[in-house]
């Protein structure tokens, strides 16, 4: 049965077993202990699931990160530092020199810098292009060396509503991808997947932690998108990886778990811009206790209105 959004809010993420803790532990911790180096030697190679080192991956992290997944509907998620390092790590890991990605002209000014100027520095391009123009014209900013296009549910701090339908198929005509910035309005008001959109990242640190005490981003994949059908676009994903004793990510990870994994494993492991254990424990908390105020304040509305009818009467 599929949960509600507000029981994914709580439950999400975390599913324990007999005799483990009702709460998400935090696992503050860099590192992991096996009785092995061979079996370190599994995980390190990716030929085994499991935790060895926390730049990687965290208990406590990949447990807030199901949870955002579960909430937008996608196949595979990771957390990041920040909003603007889930918006680079999510182009960058498919843009590289000599590259080129679309963005829509209302984004955040952070973003628009990061892919206008410092993005530029590393021989990467980018087209700015008015979202309410039409298809046709937004999509005379195409190249053969495009990559992606990129975009806000809703723009901050501009509030445009993006058409997220016709940037969809501009991208699928192009056989590219359509990144989709959801920090204003969250999955609870919106799910980009569900309008085409094949990635979605987020500032967590804005409406989805909502209480000024984390900074933090996230990149969901919806698992939608055939790399493989577009292989000479991105070789990163569908050629071997040298750095990473030759693994081909979209052959071995498939559809749905090839973008993250290599976020992860190239990207994280060699940038590092990750959220601390104790940082994710402090969000889910903030969001049970977001749920249970509403609760109580629906139990202590409906005494307060009834006595209101009754002196009225």
């Amino acid at each position: 049965m599929k949960r509600s959004m507000e029981t994914t809010c709580i439950q999400g993420g975390w599913q324990p077993k007999n005799g483990e803790p009702r709460i998400l532990p935090i696992y503050q911790s860099t590192t992991f202990k096996y009785s092995t180096s061979e079996q370190m030697g599994r995980l390190f190679d990716l030929e085994e699931n499991g935790y060895f080192y926390t730049r990687l991956a965290n208990p406590t992290n990949d447990a807030v990160a199901d949870k955002i997944r579960e909430l937008e509907g996608g196949a595979a998620a990771m957390l990041t530092s920040s909003g603007q390092a889930a918006n680079f790590y999510a182009v960058f890991n498919i843009c590289g020199a000599g590259d080129h990605l679309v963005c829509s002209a209302t984004v955040y000014g952070g973003t628009s810098n990061l892919f206008v100027v410092t993005m530029k520095k590393m021989g990467v391009d980018v087209t700015l292009v008015d979202p309410d123009a039409p298809e046709e014209e937004i999509e005379k900013a195409i190249r053969p060396n495009t990559k992606c296009i990129f975009g806000e549910s809703i723009a901050n701090p501009a509030l445009v509503v993006l058409d997220l339908e016709k940037f969809a198929r501009i991208a699928h005509r192009n056989g590219i991808p359509f990144i989709v910035d959801n920090t204003f309005a969250t999955p609870i008001n919106c799910r980009p997947f569900e309008w085409g959109a094949d990635i979605v990242t987020h500032s967590t640190t804005k409406y989805m932690d909502g209480h000024a005490m984390t900074v933090g981003g996230c990149i969901v994949d919806s698992g939608n998108f055939d790399w493989e059908a577009h292989a000479d676009k991105f070789p990163g994903l569908c050629t071997p990886d040298d750095s990473y004793h030759g693994i081909t990510y979209a052959e071995k990870f498939g559809q749905g778990g090839a973008f993250i994994t290599k976020c992860t494993a190239q990207l994280m492991r060699d940038l590092g811009s990750i959220q601390s254990p104790l940082t994710n424990f402090a969000r889910v908390i903030k969001q049970i206790a977001e749920k249970d105020g509403e609760a109580v304040a629906e139990t202590a509305e409906a005494p307060a209105e009834e006595a209101a009818e009754t002196t009225a009467e």
